[in-house]
């Protein structure tokens, strides 16, 4: 059984990797795999009270420093010598793998390059878990030999590929414009669903339908709130999936934001309290005829 599998992997990575010079990128989405995945179980362990011996997050100066640092770190690193080891095997395969490493680290903290705050447990660190699914989605059709620019043979001629080429950038601009991401993320790569995902409504909240529904087409702007209503079941699937992935999130941004104010509140009262007792107590030191008389 073992030898099978190696053979079967041998066989998989001279076939279909070396002889195509995609073992780089599939290193890259390797190292990125396993570091995100890494880093996730560890944040969902240092989470968990049940298990306190878990190693917390790394401060320095009393400044909390993210992973996505030792993420951008590594890949500066890693992108350097990837060049200077100029595709020499082994080196190149092992920078390739290092970068791939710096990807998952850093883009799994994307919601805090998006929202400059530290929501990664809050309802917007979702962001995170979509940007990653959406990446190694890409980098798994490059990895099986999907070429997005491998759109004819040279017979078309030079200005039928243009053309292609700018009709994928016209239907994938669209696909994003509608608020389908992932029709234009596949899309880039597998055309039909660029093409299937522009012809389709856009959502509500979208750029599309903020200037082509709305009160220019009340009725497009009333189905496509119908169609991508809350709590849809395609939306409870997704988010059932972002918490397998990513464990759940807590509360979000702006009640996060509402706590720290009210704590801060709090905080200010109670001081405020104690600096009148405070200042009571001066009082009846400094002026204990006063208090005789009382």
């Amino acid at each position: 059984m073992t030898l099978s599998a190696t053979s079967i992997f041998t066989e998989f990575w001279e076939n279909q990797l070396v002889d195509h010079d995609r073992q780089g990128v599939f290193l890259v989405l390797v190292g990125f795999i396993l570091s995100f995945a890494f880093i996730r179980m560890s944040t969902r362990l240092m989470r968990s009270p049940k298990v306190p011996w878990w190693p917390g997050s790394v401060s320095t100066g009393g400044v909390h420093v993210h992973h996505l640092v030792f993420g951008i770190v590594t890949m500066m690193i890693a992108g350097t010598f990837g060049f200077v080891a100029a595709g020499h095997s082994p080196w190149g395969e092992i920078c390739a793998f290092a970068f791939g490493i710096g990807i998952g680290l850093t883009i799994d903290e994307f919601a805090l390059w998006v929202y400059l705050d530290d929501v990664y447990w809050a309802e917007e660190g979702r962001s995170s878990i979509d940007a990653t699914v959406i990446a190694a989605g890409a980098m798994g059709l490059v990895v099986i030999g999907v070429n997005p620019f491998e759109l004819g043979d040279e017979s078309e001629g030079v200005p039928a590929t243009i053309v292609s080429v700018v009709l994928l950038f016209a239907m994938v601009a669209i696909c994003f414009f509608k608020g389908r991401r992932m029709n234009g993320i596949v899309g880039f790569f597998i055309f039909p669903f660029a093409l299937y995902g522009a012809c389709r409504l856009g959502k509500p909240n979208s750029g599309w339908a903020r200037r082509r529904y709305g009160e220019r087409n009340p009725k497009k702007q009333a189905k496509s709130e119908a169609r991508f209503h809350p709590g849809r079941r395609t939306d409870r699937f997704k988010d059932a999936l972002r918490d397998i992935i990513g464990g759940k999130p807590s509360e979000g941004l702006e009640a996060v934001k509402d706590e720290a104010v009210a704590a801060t509140r709090e905080a200010a009262d109670v001081t405020r309290e104690a600096g009148e007792e405070v200042r009571e107590k001066a009082e009846h030191l400094t002026h204990p005829e006063d208090q005789k008389k009382d």
